[in-house]
């Protein structure tokens, strides 16, 4: 404990020097959230990492919201305190088999869930978060429309629309361990709680949950709810940010093994390194900054629009 404290206090010092903010995602561990001046989810801190003041943004989450973060703000230093921490639903789609699916479907609009690379956006119509996906493609006028690269997210998505959506077969290995089992189990445990889950969840997972959020939604539906007691189907990150903003409620994980370990390789030691060293930076090439920015802006001046889902933000 004393140890966090000079780290942090060291971090605070490095901060003012370089004129750097710290975003962490849900997903992080407790003190790497703690550490940070905002919480939140991909989307949200990159247009938060867009709209600061600050020249230096330390993205403690995964490499394509680093990706994202650069692309909306590249006249800024976007560093990554773990190179490694990869997202591997992301990496199960490229370029090369985007185009080979565009190909195969060459009316089809392409929606591209923002968990992907900045060479994907660049080849994409539009991108989604999992908070206005069913917004975004109710917007297109499309016969068919590519949405890459989860299929879970994509079925819940043409399940709430309506719409033909050709799905890509990607998904996200930590959302695929919560199984329909588990949600059972934990109702039985906790019989008044409400069943929020993540729409990358598989679909037999979404149909036993009482709400279906991202974890934005999350968080403003748990803290409206006149309920006191949550089971949350998400990475277990989440609940240290649910139990810090909602004191007098309990929440508990649909199952213990959702946990993402490439969200856990950023520490309070490798964020004073990244601000003392000012690596690993993620750049974007001016090529394909552009189109995927493209993609990205038309998302958010949609999402703007919507009223209702912003209202589900923090």
């Amino acid at each position: 404990m004393k140890n966090s404290s000079k780290i942090n206090k060291k971090i605070e010092e490095l901060k003012k020097k370089r004129n750097a903010v710290i975003l962490a995602h849900n997903y992080q561990i407790p003190e790497v959230q703690d550490a940070a001046d905002f919480t939140g989810d991909s989307l949200d801190l990159s247009r938060r990492a867009a709209a600061t003041d600050a020249e230096v943004i330390v993205f403690c989450g995964v490499h394509f919201m680093a990706e994202t973060a650069s692309i909306l703000a590249p006249h800024k230093t976007v560093l990554i305190p773990d190179e490694t921490a990869g997202c591997p639903m992301a990496d199960m789609i490229d370029a090369e088999k985007l185009m080979e699916l565009k190909a195969l479907h060459p009316g089809a609009v392409v929606v591209s869930y923002v968990n992907t690379t900045a060479a994907v956006k660049s080849l994409t119509d539009v991108c989604c978060t999992s908070a206005n996906a069913v917004s975004v493609v109710e917007h297109l006028k499309a016969r068919e429309i590519i949405f890459v690269p989860d299929k879970y997210l994509g079925s819940w998505v043409a399940k709430k629309t309506g719409k033909k959506m050709i799905l890509f077969d990607g998904h996200c290995p930590t959302h695929i361990r919560i199984l329909a089992e588990d949600i059972v189990r934990a109702k039985k445990r906790h019989p008044g709680a409400t069943v929020i889950v993540h729409p990358e969840c598989r679909t037999d997972v979404v149909s036993l949950a009482d709400e279906v959020a991202s974890t934005s939604g999350m968080s403003a539906f748990a803290g409206h709810s006149k309920a006191k007691e949550f089971i949350i189907g998400t990475e277990r990150g989440m609940l240290y940010r649910l139990k810090k903003d909602n004191p007098g409620k309990e929440f508990y994980p649909a199952s213990e093994i959702a946990v993402c370990e490439n969200m856990k390789k950023i520490t309070l030691e490798k964020i004073l390194w990244t601000l003392s060293e000012l690596k690993y930076e993620v750049k974007v090439e001016k090529a394909v900054r552009i189109k995927a920015l493209a993609a990205l802006e038309k998302m958010i001046k949609w999402y703007r629009k919507e009223k209702k889902i912003y209202a589900v933000q923090r």
